[in-house]
């Protein structure tokens, strides 16, 4: 047996530590996945605590049977989980096991036959064009002193025009600057995709820069905050919010919604789906296809709205 299931007194804590210090060091998982893997796992252990009537071992994961799991779920249903988060449960508890597998030879063989509750797929929700041109030129508007506006407008350019996510438009560093005609972006799970620059997306950062109080250092973040510092994703998250009080737009209309609404314009204007599966750095097709759903969901309406018979047949 390999070291550490030997010893009785090998707390659960103290491998789950091990684990997310693989996650941060070997893996380079961001920040946010170290910590939601962490907090899923200990409300693993916490659940256990309670269930063996004491702190688990290492040993102890591994004697778990399936009605030791079904009771762990169960649990999680009481106390309000949906699916999609138990879900997310389980699969941090196989990430561990597998790591665990590998380092330790420890192995549960009930985890394997519990299923997870299905979820409901959710399809995405862009903003319009309309709605995603006016996020663009209403940032003056909103008060902001006028070099913070034309970052504001810089962000949402790189999000709508470029397709990235906040995190990836905010981990620009002064050496992106100018813009080239592509960006190399290393995005989820360390995977890098190419992203093509439109000239209005350059023309928008160029502004901020032109206006910033800042010098540009080749190492430092391209976006900065009031007093300097990095930007963070809450602040654009802020910005959002209040231009959709401006605009009256619905709270689904979020940063992460112009990233949903470049694919789904793209799509509608005649985009391929692999193209758009690269462009977005999705690893897999389905998870693209959903954007495919959303455009035909949007033409079902225009359809049912426009088509002759079927507005005689909602007449009658």
């Amino acid at each position: 047996m390999a070291e550490g299931l030997t010893d009785p007194g090998f707390p659960a804590p103290d491998a789950l530590t091990a684990f997310l210090s693989h996650l941060e060091g070997e893996r380079r998982a961001s920040a946010r996945t170290v910590e939601a893997y962490g907090r899923d796992l200990s409300r693993l252990i916490e659940f256990l605590t309670g269930h063996l009537g004491r702190l688990p071992r290492l040993c102890d994961l591994a004697g778990l049977e399936p009605a030791d799991w079904r009771a762990f779920l169960a649990e999680r249903r009481r106390e309000g989980a949906g699916a999609r988060t138990i879900q997310r449960n389980l699969s941090s508890a196989r990430s561990f096991f597998a790591y665990a597998r590998r380092r330790w030879r420890l192995d549960n063989p009930a985890l394997s036959l519990v299923e997870a509750p299905k979820a409901p797929r959710r399809l995405p929700r862009p903003v319009s064009e309309s709605a995603a041109k006016a996020l663009l030129t209403e940032t003056a508007q909103t008060g902001a002193p006028a070099w913070a506006a034309a970052r504001d407008a810089a962000v949402f350019a790189l999000m709508y025009g470029c397709g990235l996510r906040v995190s990836e438009a905010l981990s620009l560093t002064g050496r992106d600057h100018p813009l080239p005609d592509t960006l190399r972006i290393a995005g989820k799970g360390g995977k890098t995709r190419i992203v093509p620059v439109l000239p209005a997306v350059k023309s928008a950062v160029a502004a901020y820069i032109e206006a910033a109080p800042f010098d540009l250092e080749p190492d430092a973040p391209l976006f900065r905050a009031v007093r300097g510092g990095p930007l963070s994703p809450r602040h654009v998250q802020a910005a959002m919010q209040t231009l959709r009080s401006r605009l009256g737009l619905p709270s689904t209309a979020t940063p992460h919604a112009l990233r949903h609404a470049f694919a789904t314009h793209l799509l509608a204007h005649g985009g391929d789906l692999r193209a758009i599966q690269d462009l977005l750095g999705h690893a897999s097709l389905s998870t693209t296809q959903v954007y495919a759903a959303v455009e035909g969901s949007a033409l079902s309406r225009l359809h049912a709205a426009t088509h002759p018979r079927a507005r005689r047949k909602k007449q009658a």
